[in-house]
């Protein structure tokens, strides 16, 4: 997996999205200095470590949800509402 993490305005990254793709670094998109989404380079086949990770991330969110007891269907909501108010 990457070892670090970019951080790029929202315009530098559309401007110069085709750098990014090809990229094998992650992107974290912001909007006057807040981070606004992820680009996270998917190249070629993941190899098992990294599929094992992958789960292990998505194990652990389910977990810290289900904890807290949200569903993601609120998450969603949240993030919507969120990009709709900047």
């Amino acid at each position: 997996m990457a070892e670090r993490l970019i951080h790029v305005g929202i315009r530098e990254f559309r401007e110069d999205m085709a750098q990014y793709l090809d990229s094998p670094v992650p992107v974290a998109i912001t909007r006057h200095g807040r981070t606004v989404g992820y680009y996270v380079p998917a190249h070629g086949k993941m190899d098992e470590e990294e599929l094992r990770a992958l789960k292990r991330a998505v194990e652990h969110l389910a977990t810290l949800l289900a904890d807290r007891g949200i569903s993601e269907d609120e998450v969603v909501s949240a993030f919507r509402a969120r990009r709709a108010h900047g």
